[in-house]
């Protein structure tokens, strides 16, 4: 079974204190569902138009832990605390093998 990557990139945080709430509380509910941070912070360098961003991607066993994560009332309780407080853009891809 191919496991699956949560890909997030945050054009911009508009308010650290609901990003700071949501920080908080996120990862024990991705936690939860084996979800593994594998990388969380700014690029150490981008090429080809990249945006200076900041980059979060998460690995979980499969396409349902992921799904079923991200439905999950923690995380929907996570998401309802950072509100508008970033403008990012995530995606949910799945692993090659």
């Amino acid at each position: 079974m191919a496991k699956a990557y949560w890909v997030v990139f945050y054009k911009a945080i508009n308010d650290q204190e609901k990003f700071q709430g949501y920080a908080k509380v996120a990862p024990a509910a991705v936690g939860a569902f084996g979800g593994k941070f594998l990388v969380r912070g700014m690029p150490a360098k981008t090429y080809e138009h990249g945006m200076n961003q900041r980059v979060v991607v998460i690995e979980f066993e499969s396409l349902e832990k992921a799904q079923a994560a991200h439905d999950s009332p923690a995380y929907q309780e996570a998401l309802r605390i950072l509100g508008d407080g970033v403008e990012r853009d995530m995606r949910l891809v799945e692993g090659l093998a």
